[in-house]
């Protein structure tokens, strides 16, 4: 895919200081001099950390780094680094890492350089503007969901990733610590968000397996290797890799998936090309997913509503840092209202005790 349809001129306030980079390029041998012309755009997509293409000497990287004025917990450079650098090697469908520095001063926050992994990366813009045909959706969410399995089945010991995380409680901190986040970056009263986390704490599973789970699986951070859909050629965004519980993994991906009975107001304020012909209800997904891993999928409410609410956290925190002048992305000013709705949607689920037809 062109770069033009996917990257865009570099947003103010969020330029990269273009001598200190070309220093930095050269002192990790990517490049042969500091005097090379370098065009640098950033990547529309994406409401977290900030990524950019970086285009010299004919070739092209891709930097990662984390918003302006962002909250300490999460955006972990380091940390997607070292999961990318270690998990490229049993898990082929990564980017390919080069250089990582936590020097601030080069600019102005730690930042990873890895491979510009080429295909096509399928957001709701790109499937409009390709015309995705429903036959196509059938073979693209086979081929998202059998990378979905793949990825709860990589050997994360024989990566040496097995201190990632701590499975053990893995489901009770993260209802706690998501609820403890959405509180903290609250800036008015949604009612529905307290009931779902009420309901959260008293109904969570007590026993689960566990897996490498990606936290953010959804269609526009994978890359396919062309338009037959057959294949994926990476899977991008590991900012929230850890080891879990991987029907929380799940959940988080039906939270995103909209569909055609969805709500209207839903469908806008998560748009996806889940929405268009040919693709699988939720429940059809949890079935296809369950077929696919082997695995027995219960409480399928619990983990689809704490999919909606996490994803409202996370819109509100970055409403929250957009309402406090700390980003003036346009994007995030409704961010709020997404992050709403999500809470509403959840307790339409829980009241209903269903992921389809909610509304």
């Amino acid at each position: 895919m062109p770069e033009k349809e996917l990257t865009q001129t570099v947003r103010k306030g969020e330029e990269l200081h273009a001598e200190n980079l070309k220093k930095f390029l050269l002192q990790n041998n990517l490049i042969d001099s500091e005097k090379s012309e370098l065009v640098v755009r950033q990547f529309y997509n994406g409401y977290s950390n900030l990524t950019y293409l970086l285009k010299i000497e004919e070739k092209d990287y891709v930097l990662r780094r984390p918003p302006f004025a962002a909250p300490k917990r999460g955006h972990n450079m380091g940390r997607e680094f070292k999961v990318l650098s270690k998990l490229h090697n049993v898990f082929e469908k990564t980017p390919v890492t080069y250089a990582y520095t936590e020097d601030v001063e080069i600019l102005g926050a730690p930042f990873y350089i890895m491979n510009k992994v080429e295909g096509i990366i399928l957001t709701a813009r790109e499937a409009k503007g390709r015309n995705v045909s429903p036959n196509e959706f059938k073979k693209i969410s086979n081929s998202w969901l059998d990378t979905f399995v793949e990825l709860h089945n990589v050997d994360y010991k024989a990566a040496g990733l097995e201190s990632l995380g701590n499975p053990e409680g893995y489901v009770e901190r993260q209802v706690k610590n998501w609820g403890k986040q959405y509180l903290a970056a609250a800036t008015e009263e949604v009612i529905s968000a307290k009931k779902v986390m009420t309901w959260m704490e008293n109904n969570q599973p007590g026993n689960y397996d566990y897996s490498l789970i990606h936290n953010d699986y959804k269609y526009d951070n994978v890359v396919f290797v062309d338009d037959q859909w057959k294949k994926i050629a990476a899977v991008l965004d590991w900012e929230m890799c850890t080891l879990g519980d991987p029907m929380m993994d799940l959940g988080t991906s039906l939270g995103y998936w909209t569909t055609t009975s969805d709500a209207d107001f839903l469908k806008q304020g998560l748009p996806s090309p889940t929405i268009m012909p040919g693709n699988p209800t939720r429940t059809e997904i949890v079935n296809k997913y369950s077929l696919k891993s082997g695995r027995d999928i219960n409480n399928l409410t619990f983990y689809f509503a704490y999919g909606l609410f996490k994803i409202a956290v996370i819109a509100q925190q970055i409403y929250y840092r957009f309402k406090h002048g700390y980003t003036k992305d346009p994007r995030f000013e409704g961010l709020n209202k997404v992050s709403a709705l999500c809470c509403n949607t959840a307790w339409n689920a829980i009241q209903k005790d269903s992921i389809d037809e909610l509304f």
